[in-house]
Formats: structure tokens, sequence, C-alpha cells
């Protein structure tokens, strides 16, 4: 047996025994020790005079310590030397890189040509290593004490799969768990997903369902919560909009815990574990539907966990909730909370927004931009990245839009409109011979949707006067002109200026009034020939 395996209480028994006269065969049956372990501490101790002496004056274990721990590195038989002491530096340097004796074999296999030790003599230099090092600051756990009303944890645990009442499926489900710090009195529910309203709704339930607010309240970094986590303290992390909104409703604060760090918020982590091992295994098979679940889970909570001796406080949660924390939350808000989501999205070409599979309007000028999009309610917000509230709609269903008068181009706003009757109806605010030109139009092509017609017609007679935009559609069916390249030729060369002949009426068939090219009857009479 090594030095390294023997407590000091136990050399100083030796010492003791000796001290008794007691053989160096005696004393290793008496302590269970090898004689050749105890032939060397007794042969070192004496060395440093502390072996003999009175037996009920024993030298202390610092002096001890200082004898015997040179012999810690005595050589060891063969068969305990390991196999990759050869490559003790690359290790113990891996080691202060916090690597996994896993990633230290496999490196050094690849790194090391002549390494030929197995993984499981890598594991066990590792814990031998591990096991020498000393503790460092960082090592040690530092209990907190939770004043009353101060601190309340939050996290999900996975349960299983439940079926969902609404649609019959069976789906994959969480429960919810807030425990308050002092008293570990605790709220749970059981939901299908961790999505922003469901986080909102929680918190919501739980603060109703213990008549208060804790003032600061510890989650995880999901992404309900969380959009950018503090990896150390120096770092500035960023809380989700939605959740920044709940914590001011409510008036607490949010102090997410550090990445990859659950023991700092462990009064929740272990209740998950105790709702998930006390509550949900014994029901596990027998309650298979949501609703169930839940009707069951806040007698539990109430009769079970809150009357239940707590391991750490030695004292039932209910008991300390009811008589202290509770008048040390901060009162409920009298307004009711509505969930909140934003979001950001990209403003499309038709200058709407798509939220939820409905668009709606922004500003034209905003296209291809970024904006966010604030949901509370029926109401759908939307601003400006950097800047103020650009519009607000009213929720539409999937597939329908909201467009707001002006966020249109104003000459190009009219093109929305599909419907020939509404062209009819802006043709006839123009005047008469604009709405008798669009029927005209309509009446001319019993094939082909003459709709584009009628809109270049009426856009283009509606940026000017309506004198002029009458004058114009009058000289356009004078001629039987139907076009929209004929309305715009008549206003850009100004012929609607040139006023159109009378029309004569109906002729005599063969006959023409004003015949251009007719000689008179006299030039056709032979003229007479002079006498000579």
């Amino acid at each position: 047996m090594s030095a390294r395996r023997t407590s000091m209480h136990r050399v100083q028994e030796l010492v003791q025994l000796h001290r008794q006269s007691l053989s160096g065969r005696q004393i290793a049956r008496r302590l269970r020790m090898g004689r050749n372990t105890v032939r060397l501490y007794s042969e070192a101790l004496a060395a440093a005079g502390l072996l003999d002496g009175p037996a009920d004056e024993l030298p202390d274990e610092e002096a001890l310590r200082e004898v015997v721990g040179p012999l810690e590195a005595v050589s060891r038989p063969a068969h305990e030397r390991s196999s990759v002491e050869l490559w003790a530096p690359d290790i113990d340097r891996l080691l202060k890189k916090d690597c996994s004796a896993r990633a230290i074999h496999d490196w050094l296999r690849l790194e090391r040509p002549g390494f030929a030790g197995s993984y499981d003599a890598v594991k066990r230099y590792v814990r031998r290593a591990r096991e020498r090092a000393p503790v460092e600051a960082d090592d040690v756990v530092i209990p907190v004490q939770t004043e009353p009303g101060e601190v309340a944890q939050v996290d999900f645990g996975f349960l299983g799969r439940l079926r969902d009442p609404s649609t019959g499926v069976s789906r994959r489900a969480w429960v919810f768990v807030m425990v308050l710090g002092h008293s570990r009195h605790m709220f749970a529910e059981v939901v299908f997903d961790q999505r922003e309203a469901t986080w909102q709704r929680l918190h919501a339930a739980a603060f109703a369902w213990f008549g208060g607010v804790p003032r600061v309240v510890v989650p995880d970094n999901l992404k309900a919560a969380v959009i950018r986590a503090a990896f150390t303290s120096s770092d500035e992390g960023l809380l989700h909009r939605g959740y920044v909104e709940l914590a001011r409703h409510y008036g607490f604060q949010v102090d997410p815990t550090p990445p990859r760090s659950p023991e700092k918020k462990g009064k929740v982590e272990a209740g998950v574990k105790y709702v998930v091992r006390n509550f949900w295994r014994p029901r596990q098979g027998v309650l298979t539907d949501l609703e169930a679940v839940r009707s069951e889970l806040p007698r539990w909570l109430l009769e079970v966990a809150g009357q239940r001796l707590h391991g750490a406080t030695r004292q039932r949660p209910l008991e300390v909730f009811d008589t202290v924390e509770r008048p040390a939350l901060l009162p409920l808000p009298t307004v009711a909370w509505r969930p909140v989501s934003w979001r950001t999205c990209k403003v499309h070409r038709d200058a709407h927004v798509q939220v939820e599979r409905a668009r709606y309007s922004v500003p034209w000028r905003l296209c291809g931009q970024d904006v966010t999009v604030r949901l509370v309610g029926q109401t759908v917000e939307i601003h400006q990245l950097v800047g103020g509230r650009l519009a607000t709609h009213v929720r539409q269903p999937a597939g329908r839009r909201s467009t707001l008068p002006g966020h249109l181009p104003a000459e190009r706003e009219d093109f929305a409109q599909r419907s020939p009757a509404w062209w009819q109806r802006r043709a006839e605010q123009i005047g008469p011979q604009t709405a008798a030109l669009v029927d005209e139009v309509l009446a001319a092509d019993t094939v082909q949707h003459p709709l584009r017609k009628v809109q270049g017609i009426v856009t283009a007679l509606a940026k000017v006067e309506p004198d002029r935009a009458e004058a114009a559609a009058r000289r356009a069916r004078h001629f039987g002109n139907l076009s929209v390249g004929a309305v715009q030729r008549i206003l850009r060369e100004g012929l609607d200026l040139v006023p159109l002949l009378e029309d004569p009426g109906p002729t005599e068939h063969g006959r023409l009034d004003r015949p251009r090219f007719a000689r008179p009857p006299a030039f056709f009479t032979p003229r007479p020939v002079p006498e000579a």
C-alpha cells in the first residue's frame, strides 16, 4: 500500500501502537496494512524523530504529512504503472484545455505515431490526474440564501408523449416549472410547445397561482426569453422584446442563467426532476390525455409537493409560502396581460410584409428593407428598426391582406382594383364622355379581357383636367379609335383642343354635298369653235 492511500489519522495510530511496544506484525494486523508499508512509514518517522515518545502525546497531522508525503513518490510495481505515462506531458497539457479522455485518446492516436495505449488507460490516468489536482476557487459551490419574495427560477422538462384532445394526435409534451427560491413552493403546467406566446402565458398563470410576483426571475437561455446569451460577466445579453414587455408589465427583473451552467438554477432543476419522477412516472401510461394531466397536476402540487418535508430547507414549502413568502411578493397588476410577439420581417416588392401567412402594407418606399412587427391581441403594429411606428393593422386570417391608403404609389394605387365595375365608376367621376368611352371599350371585344386597356385609358385621362379629358374621350369616340395609344397621342399633341366638325347628319345615297374634286357641268359642255 502506498502512502497516498493512507490517511494521516491512520499514521497517528501507527505511531501510537509503536509507542505501546507492539511489533510490526501486530501493527500491520491491527491497522490492516501491509508489513512493508508499516516498515516504510516507521523508518521515515524514526528518521524524523516522530516515532518514539509518550503514547498519549501524538504528533499532529501536519507534521506527519511532511514526513509521509514524499513517500507518495515511491515507485510503483511494473503492473501498477500506467501504459501512457510516456505521454503524460501531452495529457496534462490537454487537460488544462478541459479536454475529455476520449478527445485526448483520439489526439494521441493521430498526432503521436508511437502511441499504443488504450482508451481505458487514458481514462484512468485522467481520473488520477483530476484527483491529484488542487481545488480551484471556481470549483467551490457558494450556497445562496434567498430572501422571501426575491427570486423565482423557471425551466422546462421533457415528459414524453400525450394525446392532443384538439386533434387526437400523440405529441411531445413538456412541463413548465416555476419554483420560489425561499419557500420552494412551485407552479407547474404541461404544454405541447415552448413558443413565445406559451412562455408568456405560463408566466402569467404562475403569478396568478402564487397571487404575486417575485422581484427576480431566473430563466434558461431558451429562444422565447433570450436572443443573445451573455457568456461572461462582461458580456451584455439581449432579451426578447416580448419578454421585456412582460417583465415591465409585472415589475420583475430577468437574470438569465449563464450558458452551460444549470447548477446556477439548481432549485428549479431539482423541481423539474421532482415533478417528473414523483408526479409523472407513477401516472405514465395511466394519464394519456393532456386535459387529464392538467386537471390532476394542481391537486398534486398542493397536497403532495406543497406538504412534503423539503430535503434542503427541512420545512414544508406551502406552509413557508403562506406564512412568510406570499406577503413578500409584489402585487399583481390591475390590467390583465396580453401576450406580445415581436419579429423582424422584410418588406416585399408589393409594399407588404407577411406575418403568419397574412400580408400587411407599409409605405412603399421601404420595399426591400427590414421592419419589426409587434403582434398583440388583434392588432398588428409595424415599426422601423430605428424609429417610430409605421402602421397599425387589424389582424387578418391566413391568406388575406390589409392595405392602408397612401402605402402604395399614388399613380399605381388604383391598379390594385381588378373589377371592371370599379373602373366604370372611376370613369364616371371624370365625366360622361369618359364613361361612354370605357363602356365602348368593354363592349368592343367579347373574347380578350379589355381591363388593362380600360386601366390605361382611365389613368391617362385622370392625369389631366376634366375638360381636356372629356374632349379627348369625345375625339377618340368620334374617330372610333379605342386604344390607349390613341388617347395618349390626343393628349400629347393637344388634339383635344382642336374642335371637331359638326356632323351634317345623314345624306342621300350617292349624293355628295361638298365633293372635293367635282367639276361644274359647264366644264364638260363643248365650247363653240370661233369662225374663221
